[in-house]
């Protein structure tokens, strides 16, 4: 869930799409004016890459000793990259090359100041030209710094949700031993029991990085019992090939974590199972039809008897509209083949709402049949460190509810219980901090509004309460499991 976010994007086209301040709606950008002579740079940096695609940022740096009201960034793609979703700007695009204008809630960089925005690519290869308010974008040189690989090592960012949110699939290397990776070759059919398995109501899942539990030092159980939790999210199942597999390392038909999950439910709680995340490929990318793609679904689904599953859909799946209609027709038949089975879609969000492209995700669902439960936003990593990332989640679920409303022509009240919010905890990507004090607000929030459920990324980190690599650690002072206290304080 590396709110890296998770976008899901339709490829921008040549009208202007507003990510902030309303979703989908045209903006008109300032003229840009430099009022004092000086250097204006502009630097492009890679957040992640997966192959497929990566998501990068500009930081443009204001130099020239004023104020500089309007900001107009030039830059162009190589024919083996097509840009996508993007955040914190209106951009355009014709012919390989974007414009970027700043956002029409942010017009100003003061004297000395930096203002950001981040994209999605498809494909490979860096910006091959860069200007910004007409000059070059390194006063000399356009940029051509190469698209970085992500390290071998296990990543320092975690949900999944835009600028650089979200959750990790866990190590980017399995344990060496186990669950063979590859699935059988003969699919099981396409069916299903006629009624939902039991297991108690989700209303508080935490994500839990499953790669940091596959070596039975700790278990969901204990995670549970000390931090007052019942219910959990378990990320990730990616990809093989068009084969489901738990972070690239177990075959779920093998059962991985099925006594974990058993244990949970004897204590009146429940699992949602993850599809997907910021790294690997999920399945949708992987399966080539419908038929195929559902019956990996399914064979998940039949493993654990999962009455809940999530898609946290984010990286390069939210690039391609194909695998979007792909991914909604094939959970409308799973869900037809599984009655009671409870879908939520883990989307990027800003504090104006989710962003174009997870907009379209939601629309495509709904279209193809999809009854779907939840919207889950990750609520983190907006690029705004310095505010209030409690408020700025709330007021993201606000803004959810109102584009939910307009989609489903239902109630607030209808609306609110359809949004699931998941923010990262302590010390985010970007640098914006997420408090307890934070989730107390949230959280009473989450109670006074009925939302349908409440999550966070991720749970290892709130056990550990420490300082260092944020895949681990939450980096602000915190007593070991107070977040996941506060967090069960929510009812529905």
């Amino acid at each position: 869930m590396q709110r890296s976010r998770l976008r899901l994007a339709i490829y921008a086209s040549a009208a202007v799409v507003a990510v902030a301040g309303g979703v989908g709606a045209a903006v008109a950008a300032t003229t840009p004016t430099t009022t004092a002579a000086g250097v204006l740079t502009a630097t492009f940096s890679t957040d992640s890459d997966w192959g497929t695609g990566y998501q990068a940022r500009y930081t443009i740096t204001n130099g020239t000793g004023a104020a500089v009201n309007g900001w107009q960034l030039v830059f162009g793609l190589p024919s083996t990259a097509k840009l996508g979703s993007f955040w914190d700007a209106t951009i355009t695009t014709a012919g390989g090359v974007s414009t970027a204008k700043n956002p029409s809630w942010a017009t100003t960089i003061p004297a000395g100041g930096r203002a950001e925005f981040g994209f999605v690519v498809a494909g490979s290869g860096a910006p091959t030209s860069c200007t910004i308010n007409g000059a070059s974008c390194s006063g000399g040189t356009a940029p051509t710094a190469p698209v970085t690989t992500k390290p071998t090592t296990a990543p320092t960012t975690a949900p999944t949700t835009g600028p650089t949110t979200g959750p990790t699939t866990g190590p980017t290397t399995g344990p060496t031993t186990g669950p063979p990776t590859t699935a059988p070759t003969t699919k099981p059919p396409v069916t299903a029991p006629t009624s939902a398995p039991s297991g108690g109501k989700v209303l508080v899942a935490p994500y839990v990085d499953m790669g940091l539990l596959s070596n039975g030092s700790t278990t969901l159980a204990q995670l549970g019992s000390g931090g007052n939790l019942k219910s959990f999210s378990l990320a990730f199942v990616t990809s093989v090939g068009c084969k489901a597999s738990w972070f690239n390392a177990f075959d779920p038909r093998q059962k991985q974590f099925a006594d974990q999950i058993a244990a949970v439910r004897a204590a009146g709680g429940d699992v949602k199972v993850s599809f997907g995340g910021a790294t690997g490929i999920e399945l949708a990318q992987a399966c080539a039809s419908v038929s195929a793609l559902q019956a990996e679904y399914q064979a998940v689904v039949s493993a654990y008897d999962l009455r809940y599953i999530d898609l946290d859909i984010e990286g390069a799946a939210v690039a391609d509209p194909t695998t979007i209609a792909r991914r909604s027709t094939a959970l409308a038949a799973l869900q037809k083949a599984n009655p009671g089975l409870k879908i939520s879609l883990t989307l990027p969000v800003l504090p104006e709402g989710l962003t174009a492209d997870g907009l379209n995700v939601v629309k495509s669902a709904k279209n193809a049949g999809v009854d779907l439960d939840l919207v889950n936003i990750m609520a983190m990593d907006y690029g705004r460190a310095g505010q209030d990332y409690g408020d700025l989640a709330i007021q993201a679920v606000k803004s959810t509810k109102d584009q939910i409303k307009s989609v489903y022509g239902t109630s607030d009240a209808a609306a609110f219980k359809m949004v699931g919010v998941t923010p990262m905890l302590g010390v985010n990507d970007d640098q914006g901090t997420f408090l307890p004090s934070d989730a107390r607000d949230l959280v009473a929030f989450a109670n006074a509004n009925h939302l349908g459920f409440v999550s966070f990324w991720e749970l290892n980190r709130d056990k550990n309460a420490c300082s260092g690599a944020l895949f681990q650690c939450t980096n602000v002072a915190q007593a070991p499991l107070e977040f996941s206290k506060i967090f069960a304080g929510f009812t529905g």
